[in-house]
Formats: C-alpha cells, sequence, structure tokens
C-alpha cells in the first residue's frame, strides 16, 4: 500500500515535471516577443567606442537590458550624491532618462507615427461584433439540433460538420464575388457578414447543448416561458462555459485574421492590427524592435480576454463533448 501511494506521488511530480516543462516551451515565444519590444537599440557609455544595440546581439540578451543598465546608474547616481560628486550624479541620471525613453521608443513611435491605435480599434470592434453574432447564432442552432425533434435533423447536422472538410482557401473567390455583388468590398461589413457563423461552434454548442437536462426546459414550457424566453432565461445561462470556450475560439480567429481582411480591404483607415503591421513590414519602415512592439500590442488582449474567460474554458470544452 506504501509503495503504491510512494508509485502515485512520484507519477503525480513527473506529470507536474512534464507539464511545467511544455509551459515554459509555450510561453517562451511570448516572452521572447515582450522582451525584444522592450530592448535597448541604442546605448553608449564612456567605456564604449560605438552605440550598442542589444536587440540583435549575438549572443542574444534573454532579458530587456534596459532596467539592469537602468539600475546600475541609479545605484552609480546615489553614490555619487552620497560622495556630493554632483556632476557624476546628473550624468547617471541622463543616462537612466535616455535608457527608459530608449526602452519604450518603439511603443512610442507606433502611436505617434503610425496608425496602429485605429488599427487596434478596428480590429477589437470586429472581434467583438462577430463573437457576439457567433455566439448567438450558433447557440440558437445548437440548441435547435440538440433539443428540438424534426425530421432530417442528423442530415442537416452532418451536412452542416461536412462543410469543414473544404479548405477555407477554396471559398476565397465564391466569397470575394458575392461581397463585390453586394457593393461592400473595402467595407467592415465585409469582414463581418462572412464569420458570423461558424461550423464548429455549432457542433460544439451542440454537443453542449446535450448536458442541459430536458426536464428544465419542459419546467420552463408549464411555466408558461415562450421558446424564446426559454432559450434567453434558461439555455444559455446554463450554457455559459460553452459559450465562454467559444467566445475565445472565435475572438482569437477573428483578431489574428489576415488573409481575407487584406484581399477586401483597400483603404488604410480600416486595417486591422494584423494587415497593419503586414504593411509596416512591406514598407521597410520597421526594425524588429517595432515589430515585436506591435505583436506585442496584439497580443494583450488575446491574453486579457483568456485571464478572463479561463475558469470556464476547461468546463466548457470538457462538459461539450458529454452527451445525455
Amino acid at each position: 500500500m506504501n509503495q503504491q501511494k510512494r508509485f502515485d506521488k512520484l507519477n503525480k511530480a513527473l506529470i507536474y515535471v512534464i507539464l511545467f516543462f511544455f509551459s515554459i516551451v509555450s510561453l517562451l515565444p511570448l516572452y521572447w516577443v515582450f522582451s525584444t519590444s522592450m530592448q535597448l537599440s541604442s546605448y553608449e557609455s564612456p567605456e564604449m567606442e560605438r552605440p550598442t544595440s542589444y536587440v540583435d546581439s549575438n549572443p542574444p540578451k534573454m532579458y530587456p537590458m534596459g532596467f539592469k543598465l537602468y539600475f546600475e546608474h541609479w545605484g552609480e547616481a546615489r553614490e555619487a550624491e552620497k560622495a556630493g560628486n554632483t556632476e557624476e550624479a546628473q550624468y547617471h541620471r541622463d543616462q537612466m532618462s535616455h535608457i527608459m525613453n530608449n526602452t519604450f521608443s518603439s511603443f512610442v513611435t507606433l502611436f505617434k507615427k503610425h496608425d496602429i491605435g485605429k488599427w487596434f480599434i478596428n480590429s477589437f470592434y470586429i472581434a467583438v461584433v462577430v463573437t457576439l453574432g457567433i455566439l448567438l447564432l450558433d447557440s440558437m442552432a445548437g440548441y435547435v439540433l440538440a433539443k428540438k425533434r424534426f425530421p432530417g435533423r442528423n442530415v442537416i447536422f452532418w451536412v452542416i460538420i461536412s462543410t469543414m472538410m473544404i479548405p477555407g482557401q477554396v471559398t476565397l473567390v465564391p466569397m470575394f464575388i458575392m461581397i463585390r455583388d453586394l457593393g461592400i468590398m473595402d467595407t467592415h461589413w465585409a469582414l463581418i457578414l462572412p464569420d458570423l457563423s461558424m461550423v464548429f461552434g455549432v457542433f460544439l454548442m451542440r454537443q453542449y447543448m446535450y448536458s442541459i437536462p430536458d426536464e428544465l426546459l419542459e419546467a420552463s414550457k408549464i411555466d408558461g416561458a415562450s421558446e424564446w424566453k426559454t432559450f434567453w432565461t434558461v439555455v444559455l445561462p446554463l450554457a455559459k462555459p460553452g459559450l465562454a470556450a467559444l467566445g475565445i475560439f472565435t475572438f482569437m480567429n477573428v483578431w489574428n485574421s489576415f488573409l481575407w481582411p487584406i484581399i477586401v480591404l483597400n483603404n488604410a483607415d480600416l486595417y486591422t492590427l494584423p494587415v497593419g503591421l503586414k504593411t509596416l513590414q512591406d514598407a521597410n519602415l520597421a526594425s524588429f524592435k517595432l515589430l515585436m512592439s506591435g505583436a506585442a500590442i496584439a497580443a494583450i488582449p488575446m491574453i486579457i480576454v483568456f485571464l478572463i474567460f479561463q475558469r470556464y474554458f476547461v468546463k466548457g470544452l470538457t462538459l461539450g463533448g458529454v452527451k445525455e
């Protein structure tokens, strides 16, 4: 019995070690993006023959050198002040100011000289509208396909699911023609309308709706609730974990969308963040640090959305796969 407990503890410890290792590997690219975005691109001191850039240094620096050098100068400034050497203290304070300005210079450049603020708002607006639309429409479709009985229900479901086998690139030309004929080219509607429903969302919500007891729906109808009221007041509150999981998937997918927006948008004022960052790279105006700063800004909303809804995320994925 003691050997079994010891084995279970070792097994659990091994699992945690493996998960910790893979979490570090997964987070390393994100850490590298933020680290490079705040790396010093120009630093000089009397000990150096010429200004040094740590952005493309070899070997690479694994942390922003600006913070390390800032605290070094801060300590030396304090020592100089204690010794009464005001000139040296002022030199170190000037270096501290230069280091902080250079550390965050790429973020300032993006907002002052480029339209990243406008691109950010465009991406956020489109992602929110599409996410809300998919949550409503796909949850309605999933509810009908899971809880309503009518001829051909399973056939309709499998026909919908079969469209997942069609590569997205195949539908680009027909969708482009439809958007052109509707007269909404080079507008945000060209990005919103084609994405207002997602086959995976219908599948996920249908599977999750199976976990909602039929007795609750029948009790709601006995109380005189209409079909819409039952769906709005009973079904949706119980489906929060599934909706959260679908919402995270949808928001990330729309936020990172690049191919379709770059096809249908020509007006720079309508660009989304991925398209805008690509134009910076194409124009050869962006340094590696500037691009990493843009990528860091683009990653922040996805991190926030995941942190807010993470408690529903795993529950939505696990319960959504159980059919009752």
